[in-house]
C-alpha cells in the first residue's frame, strides 16, 4: 500500500492536493506583488488604472486568452506522467514542495550564474550541492578544505561533460606543474607519472603548489601562476599539450556497453574523439569487473593513459547497477603500478537510491537492517556499491528523474571541491573581486566554475526546498524511494504469476532481475522460435502502450516503453540464456532481416508512489498485467485469423 506519509508530497493521481496547490501559489503570488510595490513604494505605479479601458489593452488580453486557451486544449493531449497507469520512461508526478517553490521563485527570474543576477537562489543551489554530498557519503562541511562541491545543470548529459572536463583538468595539470619547472614543491619524475598519478596525489600536489604560491611575494605568485598556466592543457589545446609532451597520449575513457550516450557526445565536444571511449564489456547488464581488469592491463602495457573509468548506477534501459566497488579496487590497484585515473559515477538515474541507505545522521544503513524491510533490495552488490559512492571523484544525479522534480534539474557533484578551481574562468565583466577562502562566497562566482553561461535560479529554489522538506535519508525522501521498490517488488511477484497463467499461450521472463525501479519483460508467442517473429508481436504490444499524437488520453488504458537487446551489450551468455527462456532459436538473432539482430522486450519505470491504491482497492499493477495478457491475446487471435484468411485466400 501507499506510505500515507507521502500523501501531501504530490499534487495527486487525481489532482487530489488542488486545494493546497491553489492557496500556495496564490499566496506567494500576492506576496511576490507585495514585494514589488515595497521596493521603492514611493514610485508612482507605471501603468495607469485606467489601462484596463483601453480597446488595445482589451485586445491585448483577448489574443492572450485565445492563445492560452489553445495552449491549455493542446496541453491535454500531453503524456499523463502522473497517473498510475503510466508506466513508462523515467518520469512521474511532480513533488509539491520542488513545484511549489519552482513556481513562485519564477517570477523574480534569477539567473544563476553570478551573486549579480541571483543572490538568493545561488546560495540555493551550493547548498543543494552540499545536501547531495551528504546523501552520497562525501564531506559536507564547507569548514573543510576536502568538502565536495555540486553544482545543478540543465541534466545529466551536461553533468557527464563538466566530469571530464574536471578529469582532464586534473590529470594534466602536474605536466603543467614539471613544464613550468615549478619550485619548492617535489614534482613527479617524469610526464609518465605525472599524468598517471591516483586523483588523490594529483589533488595533494594541487594543494602544495598553492600552499608554496602563498609564501611568494605578489609579484613572483602572479609570475609562476602565469607560466604554470601558459603550460596547462586547457591554454595550449589538445595538440600542442601532446606535441610538447610527446611521451605521453591523449587518454581513453572506459565505460560499460550500457552507458548514456551523452559520453560519446562528451568525449567529442572535449576533442578527444569517440575513438578514445572504450566499452567495457557486461556480465548481467553491469560492467563486468574482471573484463575490465583485463583491459586496464593491456592498456598499461601499451602505455596507453585512462582519463576516467565510468560506473553506471541505474542503466537508463534496466536500471542495473555497477559494481562501483570492485571499479574503486581495480583503480587503486592499478594506480599503484603507475596507471592512476580517476572513477565518475553516472547515477543520472539511481543517485537518489542512495537516500534510501542513508540514516539521518549521515551514516549508512546496514544491509541487513534493508532486507528486513524488503525482500530482495538491495542485493550485497548493490548496497556496496551505494556504499562506494563516498570513495569516486565526482558524480552525476539528476533531481528531474528519481528526485521528483521539473526538468531542467540534473547536478554535478565533485567529491573535493579543491579541484574545482582548475576549471575557474575568469569573466570581468560578470565577476569582481579575487579569491577567497569562504567557500559560500567563492561560489558564489559560480559561472567561473560550470558550463552554462546562463542557467535558471528557479530550478534551484526547487531542489533545495523539497530537499528541505524532505531530507535526504531514509525516514523522509527515502520514503518516496521506498515506495518504488515495494511497487518493484510487487511488479516482479505479478510479472511471476502472469508467466505461469499465460504458458501455453506466451512465453516471457524477466531477463534481469532489477537492482532499482525500472523492469523488463521479454514475451515472445508458444511456440514461436522466431526472433523477428517473437519481435513483431512485441511491436504491436508496444504501439498499444505508446503515446500516440492522435490517441485520446482516456482512450489508453495503460503507458509503457520499450528497448531491446543485442548479443554485443548483453554478452553471448546472457543472450542464450534469455533466448532460451523464451524458446528462441538462437540461430534466428542474426536473420539479416530488420530488427533480427536484437530482441525488443517491454520497459516499465514503476516511479509512481500510488500504484497500489488500497483506499479504493485498486492494484493498478495488477490491472496492467491483466490489460498486457488479454492484448496479447487479442493479437494472437488476429495473427491467427489474419493466417487463416491468407491461407483460404491462397487456396
Amino acid at each position: 500500500m501507499t506510505d500515507p506519509a507521502l500523501y501531501p508530497c504530490f499534487l495527486g493521481p487525481y489532482g487530489e492536493n488542488d486545494g493546497l496547490l491553489e492557496r500556495l501559489v496564490v499566496e506567494f503570488l500576492r506576496d511576490h506583488v507585495y514585494w514589488r510595490r515595497n521596493v521603492h513604494p514611493e514610485d508612482p505605479p507605471a501603468i495607469p488604472t485606467q489601462a484596463v479601458l483601453r480597446p488595445d489593452y482589451q485586445r491585448f488580453e483577448a489574443q492572450l486568452r485565445r492563445e492560452l486557451h489553445a495552449l491549455s486544449a493542446a496541453l491535454k493531449r500531453s503524456v499523463p506522467f502522473h497517473s498510475p497507469r503510466y508506466l513508462g520512461h523515467m518520469v512521474s508526478d511532480l513533488a509539491l514542495p520542488g513545484l511549489v517553490a519552482q513556481i513562485m521563485a519564477l517570477p523574480y527570474n534569477p539567473n544563476n550564474v553570478s551573486e549579480d543576477a541571483a543572490p538568493v537562489t545561488i546560495d540555493l543551489e551550493i547548498r543543494v550541492g552540499l545536501q547531495l554530498a551528504r546523501m552520497l557519503g562525501y564531506v559536507d562541511d564547507p569548514a573543510r578544505s576536502d568538502c565536495a562541491f555540486g553544482h545543478l545543470t540543465s541534466g545529466g548529459t551536461v553533468a557527464n561533460y563538466q566530469a571530464l572536463r574536471l578529469a582532464l583538468a586534473l590529470k594534466a595539470f602536474p605536466v603543467a606543474l614539471r613544464a613550468a619547472r615549478f619550485p619548492g614543491v617535489e614534482l613527479p619524475e617524469d610526464d609518465w607519472c605525472a599524468f598517471n598519478l591516483h586523483p588523490h596525489a594529483a589533488l595533494d600536489l594541487l594543494q602544495r603548489a598553492r600552499d608554496r604560491l602563498a609564501t611568494l611575494a605578489t609579484d613572483e605568485c602572479a609570475e609562476w601562476r602565469r607560466r604554470v598556466e601558459h603550460e596547462r592543457i586547457e591554454h595550449l589545446g589538445h595538440v600542442e599539450f601532446f606535441r610538447r609532451h610527446p611521451t605521453l597520449s591523449p587518454p581513453v575513457v572506459l565505460a560499460p556497453l550500457t552507458a548514456h550516450y551523452s559520453w560519446s557526445k562528451g568525449m567529442k565536444l572535449l576533442g578527444l574523439g569517440r575513438e578514445q571511449l572504450l566499452q567495457v564489456p557486461e556480465r548481467g547488464m553491469r560492467m563486468d569487473p574482471r573484463a575490465l581488469a583485463g583491459m586496464l592491463d593491456e592498456l598499461h602495457r601499451q602505455r596507453r593513459p585512462v582519463l576516467t573509468a565510468v560506473a553506471v548506477l541505474g542503466t537508463t534501459e534496466f536500471g542495473t547497477i555497477d559494481p562501483v566497488h570492485e571499479v574503486l579496487a581495480l583503480r587503486d590497484e592499478h594506480a599503484a603500478r603507475g596507471l592512476g585515473f580517476g572513477v565518475h559515477v553516472d547515477a543520472a538515474w539511481g543517485g537518489y537510491l542512495a537516500s534510501l541507505l542513508r540514516k539521518p545522521d549521515g551514516g549508512l544503513r546496514p544491509l541487513e537492517e534493508m532486507r528486513r524491510e524488503f525482500e530482495t533490495f538491495p542485493s550485497a552488490s548493490t548496497h556496496a556499491a551505494v556504499a562506494a559512492l563516498s570513495r569516486c571523484d565526482s558524480l552525476t544525479v539528476d533531481p528531474h528523474k528519481l528526485g521528483f522534480l521539473p526538468y531542467g534539474a540534473g547536478a554535478f557533484v565533485c567529491r573535493d571541491q579543491r579541484a574545482m578551481g582548475l576549471l575557474s574562468e575568469d569573466a570581468d565583466y560578470v565577476f569582481a573581486g579575487g579569491a577567497t577562502d569562504d567557500y559560500f562566497r567563492r561560489y558564489h562566482q559560480l559561472g567561473r566554475y560550470i558550463p552554462e553561461g546562463s542557467k535558471s535560479g528557479a530550478a534551484a529554489a526547487a531542489v533545495y526546498v523539497t530537499h528541505r522538506v524532505l531530507p535526504l535519508d531514509a525516514g523522509h525522501f527515502g520514503r518516496i524511494v521506498a515506495q518504488t521498490i515495494r511497487s518493484t517488488e510487487a511488479f516482479c511477484a505479478h510479472a511471476r504469476r502472469f508467466i505461469a497463467a499465460l504458458a501455453g499461450t506466451v512465453q516471457a521472463c524477466v531477463p534481469f532481475a532489477p537492482d532499482s525501479n525500472l523492469v523488463c519483460l521479454a514475451l515472445n508467442p508458444a511456440g514461436n522460435r522466431d526472433v523477428a517473429v517473437a519481435n513483431a508481436f512485441v511491436c504491436r504490444l508496444y504501439e498499444e502502450l505508446r503515446s500516440m499524437p492522435g490517441r485520446s488520453v482516456q482512450e489508453q488504458e495503460f503507458y509503457g516503453s520499450m528497448t531491446s537487446l543485442r548479443a554485443q551489450a548483453v554478452g553471448e551468455a546472457d543472450m542464450a540464456r534469455v533466448l532460451g527462456e523464451l524458446d528462441l532459436d538462437p540461430a534466428s538473432l542474426h536473420a539479416g532481416r530488420e530488427g533480427g539482430d536484437r530482441l525488443f522486450i517491454l520497459r516499465h519505470t514503476l516511479m509512481n508512489p500510488f500504484l497500489v491504491d488500497e483506499e479504493n482497492g485498486i492494484d493498478y499493477i495488477a490491472r496492467y498485467f491483466d490489460h498486457l495478457g488479454q492484448r496479447a491475446q487479442a493479437i494472437l487471435a488476429d495473427t491467427t485469423a489474419r493466417a487463416d484468411d491468407l491461407q483460404g485466400a491462397a487456396s
